[in-house]
């Protein structure tokens, strides 16, 4: 049987009290189909501030996690449980080694204050909120770095350790990446105001220097923005560097005619101006978490609630939601 997916996924949205939520790196047909549509800092508050009690959540693992222990009474339900690559490169064993390792190097364990990228597993934030520390997106961390410094502690920062250093070059501060060798020295957390995790995105792993070079050969003039999880190079050799929905804004205020080459995931990249953005890669920078949920796949989970047999709903432990909360909670609170 034939199912036209598209027309049964907008019956459903009807007559379910359902939301479909999607995050700008989906694969366009899906993008298509959502209610809310955003950046991880705009889902979260949209999310939370939507009065249906079902969500249906078109993206990865953590972002499902986090609607879940902010809105603890809605029903959340995911059509892949698809896990972020950065996400699983830090779990609460290695978080707890993070934190030895700069109480190995002569930090009180009360004076680190730990701060969690949103693309972290809800065991991870739970474990920072329970230190005291914070959430953030790439479209808050300044504030959440400013808002931490205040307290006169050392900065954890998990897991990104690109995001981390490039917010550290911004504000003037020292950095240093566990377990990444620089220049023959290890991290000194002593040297350091921001000590980072050593873990990063594939996807903004691709784009080079060379890149950015071909593009600036092909098309002098040409502007050049990239994400800040791109390598601090990367960024240092850009005209501009802000999240999914700073690179948006930034790119839709360009002249029409004004040529930008974009390093960040394709799909939102190809959603952008036509005409004269390019992707920034000589490769496609596909997420393929990101783009493992199909229509189908959406089709399929608003059925079952419509037959009343959930599936792939998301469920977080009491202790780490309570704590995964406080931390997303004080996100929140950071104007």
């Amino acid at each position: 049987m034939n199912i036209d997916y598209k027309a049964e996924i907008n019956r459903m949205k009807q007559a379910l009290d359902v939301t479909v939520v999607a995050h700008f790196y989906q694969r366009d047909e899906v993008f298509e189909m959502a209610d809310i549509t955003g950046d991880s800092l705009e889902l979260a508050r949209k999310c939370k501030a939507d009065k249906n009690p079902w969500v249906v959540f078109c993206g990865v693992g953590f972002m499902g996690q986090s609607v879940k222990v902010i809105a603890p009474k809605k029903r959340v339900l995911m059509p892949k449980v698809a896990c972020c690559a950065m996400a699983r490169m830090i779990d609460g064993s290695y978080f707890d080694d993070s934190v030895n390792y700069m109480v190995e190097r002569g930090i009180a364990k009360n004076d680190i204050l730990p701060i969690t990228y949103i693309n972290s597993d809800a065991t991870v934030k739970a474990k920072v909120g329970e230190m005291g520390g914070l959430v953030c997106t790439s479209s808050n961390a300044f504030k959440i770095i400013e808002k931490g410094l205040e307290s006169g502690k050392k900065i954890l920062f998990v897991p990104d350790r690109c995001l981390g250093q490039n917010f550290a070059i911004q504000m003037g501060l020292k950095s240093c990446v566990i377990g990444l060798e620089e220049e023959g020295k290890e991290c000194d957390p002593k040297e350091a105001d921001i000590i980072c995790f050593n873990g990063f995105c594939s996807v903004h792993q691709l784009f080079t220097l060379d890149d950015i070079a071909f593009y600036r050969n092909k098309y002098p003039g040409i502007k050049i923005a990239v994400h800040p999880e791109c390598d601090p190079k990367i960024v240092a050799a850009s005209d501009f560097s802000g999240s999914t929905s700073q690179l948006i804004k930034y790119v839709a205020e360009l002249d029409p005619q004004e040529k930008v080459a974009v390093g960040t995931e394709y799909n939102l990249v190809n959603r952008m101006r036509k005409g004269n953005t390019y992707v920034l890669s000589s490769t496609k920078p596909e997420c393929p978490t990101m783009n493992e949920t199909t229509l189908e796949d959406l089709y399929l989970t608003l059925k079952s609630i419509e037959d009343k047999k959930p599936i792939n709903e998301i469920v977080v432990a009491p202790h780490t939601a309570k704590y995964a909360n406080l931390a997303l909670e004080r996100m929140l609170a950071v104007k």
